[in-house]
Formats: structure tokens, sequence, C-alpha cells
């Protein structure tokens, strides 16, 4: 049987896209989402040539753009509620920067009598978690808002599109969904609302697709050309996996050495099992089971171990 979700590490350099789709006999016809390259959306020969089959590439950011030339309303709507999201994420790394910075700090302070200072990390870790509880609520408040008085759904032009993009999936094998830019997917497959329709055939998902489907979207750099480094959470994502939080090129991205922040990482989202997305990684979801591939390592407490050979639930 095939997975529900697979996530895969990223394909750019060492595609294993095509491995999969031998594997499960998968023949086509397929559906290719690569809204996260933008401009470059259709420039999708060489992922068509890893899988092989006939594919149909679902084209949703020009879809996007087409249809905001035609309600333009939706269109003012959307850029505003944006521009909210934007400044909301830059309010939100402003209380972050200092619960993290006295988080760190607390994490590599030594000599320190443990039972005087483990309460204190345990403090300074709920305040980062609190932060990031109050910025998913707000940013879920302001879609909510704008969802109630614009009834994207309701409105015909969107309704049309949405409704043609079901049937090319409806008439497809599996779905196939690329990365690049995470938040420019995201939003385009919100927008056609694709989550229930996504749900009745196999996804196969890598870098900023499998951030996507996942429950939670967390931007992650340690040592970026600029800010301060702290992983921040972005939004919900489309939740068609659950319990795991991708983490791709986490080898690049992450100080994996570094037993301190990786034990921060992964106590601060406890509740979701931080993977390393990393090249020829794969894990396969099958409700309700979580099966890694071999090499698979997640972000644990103690630092980056081996995830466990057997399938977890």
């Amino acid at each position: 049987m095939t997975p529900r979700v697979i996530l895969l590490g990223p394909q750019r350099f060492t595609p294993t896209v095509g491995d999969v789709v031998s594997e499960f006999g998968l023949k086509g016809p397929f559906a290719l989402i690569t809204a996260g390259w933008q401009e470059r959306e259709g420039e999708d020969e060489e992922l068509r040539e890893a899988i092989g089959g006939e594919a149909v590439n679902l084209a949703i950011y020009d879809q996007a753009n087409a249809l905001y030339r035609e309600d333009k309303e939706l269109h003012l709507a959307i850029r505003a509620r944006q521009t909210q999201l934007r400044e909301l994420q830059d309010l939100y790394r402003m209380r972050l920067d200092h619960a993290m910075d006295a988080a760190y700090r607390l994490m590599r302070t030594e000599g320190k009598d443990e039972a005087l200072i483990g309460p204190e990390r345990e403090s300074a870790l709920e305040m980062v978690r609190s932060i990031d509880r109050h910025h998913l609520a707000r940013v879920g408040e302001i879609r909510a808002q704008h969802d109630t008085r614009y009834r994207p759904l309701s409105r015909e032009a969107l309704a049309r599109r949405r409704e043609a993009i079901a049937q090319r999936i409806h008439d497809t094998e599996a779905v196939f969904i690329a990365g690049g830019h995470v938040a420019v997917l995201l939003n385009r497959l919100r927008l056609f609302e694709l989550a229930p329709i996504l749900h009745h055939k196999p996804v196969i998902a890598w870098s900023a697709g499998a951030m996507a489907v996942s429950d939670r979207i967390v931007l992650f750099h340690d040592a970026p050309p600029q800010g301060r480094g702290h992983a921040e959470v972005l939004d919900r994502g489309l939740a068609l996996c659950n319990g795991v939080l991708p983490l791709p090129h986490a080898s690049h991205r992450l100080a994996l050495d570094d037993d301190t922040r990786v034990g921060l990482f992964a106590r601060r989202f406890f509740e979701l099992r931080s993977v390393a997305l990393d090249p020829e990684v794969r894990v396969d979801w099958t409700p309700p089971r979580w099966a890694p591939g071999p090499g698979v390592r997640q972000l644990t407490r103690d630092g980056i171990a081996p995830w466990d050979a057997e399938a977890t639930s």
C-alpha cells in the first residue's frame, strides 16, 4: 500500500523521487505542485523526467495571479492580510529574541545546583513556547477574520478555478509537491483550499513542500546572513500528516554538533518529532504510523540521534 504522505530530503542535487515512484509501482498520471518556485513554476522538466509517466502541473501560482486579475477586491484583501501577517511576524520576533537569548544563557550556564537552575530553564522554555502559541493563535485570528469577511470559497472566480484543480487532482494517481518559497506555497495551497482534496491522494513532498503539508511550519537557520538565528514559528501547515516537524537541509542550516542548541530546539517543540530531512532521507506516513527510512535522524533533548528503525506511531 502506498503511504498517505511521503516526505523526502531535498531533490535538487540528489533526486530520490523516482525511487519512490518505482518502489510503489506508480504509473501516473501525476499532479505537480511547484508554486513555491513562483515565476519558475512551469520549469518542471527535470521533475517530470525523474518521476516518468504522464504529469500535469496544477499551476496554482499562475492560477492565483489570474484570479487576482479577475477578482481585484479579493486580491486587495489578501494583500492587506499578508501585510498584517508580516507585521505580526516582526512583533513576534521582537518578543522571541529576548526569550530565546535568556533560554540559551540558562542552558549554557554550568556549575549551578540542578535543583535551582533546572526549574529556571524549564520556565524560560515555557516562556518561549507561550510566545509561539500566542503567535500561532494571532495568525489564526487574522486568517479567520479575513475568511469571515470575504468568504473566498463562495466567490465565483475562485470556486470555478478550485473546481477545475480538484478535478485534475481526482484524475491523477498521486500528487508531488516541490519546494521553493514556503510562505508562497502555503498561501496558494490555502487560497484554493486544497487540503481536503489532497487528503484523498498519496502525496510526495520535499523541502518547502514537506513543511507545508505538516502540522506546523517553523523557519530555522542557526547562522543566517542576517538576524539572530532563532527558529521562528510561521504558521500552521495543511496537516496532511501529524506529529512530525520536517527540517529540510537540517545539516546545512542547523548546528547539529551543538548539543545545547539541538536540545533546546527539541524541547521547545517537544510535542512534535523534529526530523532532519537531509538529502536521500525519507519518512513515510501511513496513518496512524510513521516509518523512517535508512539514516533518518531526529533532534532530541540530548542532541542529534537516529530515529528508531522500527515504525513509530
